[in-house]
């Protein structure tokens, strides 16, 4: 008996599924109060600290979890350590946006642990630890999938983030790095799908099973970072900022 054919489909499938659930992603309730011109811009940023834990983290995951320089023979895992270099650094970035916001308050260091691990922040922390749990030493199709995904909600996110910097920047004349024009252009610039001459990523053929998977981490990670949205909304109605101009910044 002649044995079945093998199906296969391809990442485009993948490419399919992060496109359908970006737009979904895009009419999250964050996004409608963050166009809230009612609200005053620095309030519709004000979430950023309640984001902390895990903006410091993406440079860890992506160096100790995504990378993985022992492929050497694997264009798509070759492809992601590229990549991982251009993203492992962003949170200098968003450490000065915080300066130039003026959410850098003084705290003790124990007020300061207390409030990374506290209840307003769970769904935060729990971001690093369910993406390293879907991709330390994934197949790399898998992880790919998962940093599509992440990108595709990076790129909704700052996208607003940009808006809501511009205006403000129009008030107080700082420029906002990590929230601001600057770090969207770097996170369009750099896409994996678009960056990487090697391989076309859409065309890289999966067998129904790893379809599959890449799939289900797809949905995983929008799923995951909804929940965040919410959180980061809660924490900026229930946390009032005051409405100062940012202090000027040594530029040197």
């Amino acid at each position: 008996m002649v044995p079945p054919p093998i199906e296969f489909a391809s990442f485009q499938d993948v490419l399919d599924l992060i496109e359908t659930k970006k737009a979904e992603f895009a009419q999250a309730p964050l996004f409608q109060f963050m166009q809230d011109s009612s609200i005053s811009p620095l309030q519709r940023l004000g979430f950023s600290p309640c984001i902390a834990h895990f903006i410091m983290s993406f440079g860890d995951l992506n160096k100790y979890v995504f990378r993985d320089e022992t492929s050497n023979f694997n264009l798509v895992q070759n492809a992601i350590n590229e990549h991982t270099y251009e993203d492992d650094h962003h949170w200098h970035w968003f450490l000065r946006d915080l300066q130039v916001l003026g959410f850098d308050c003084p705290k003790s260091f124990v007020d300061t642990l207390r409030f990374l691990w506290s209840n307003d922040t769970c769904i935060t922390r729990q971001l690093s630890y369910q993406l390293s749990a879907y991709t330390l030493n994934a197949d790399p199709i898998v992880k790919m999938a998962a940093i599509e995904a992440i990108e595709a909600t990076g790129n909704i996110l700052f996208s607003h983030t940009t808006r809501v910097a511009q205006e403000l920047q129009s008030i107080t004349q700082q420029e906002y790095i990590y929230f601001g024009k600057f770090h969207l252009t770097v996170e369009t610039g750099h896409t994996i799908r678009d960056g990487n001459s090697e391989f076309q990523l859409a065309s890289i053929p999966l067998s129904l099973e790893m379809r599959q998977q890449a799939l289900d981490v797809v949905n995983d990670v929008f799923d995951l970072f909804t929940a965040w949205l919410n959180e980061m909304l809660i924490y900026a109605k229930l946390h009032p900022v005051q409405n100062w101009l940012s202090p000027t910044l040594d530029r040197a």
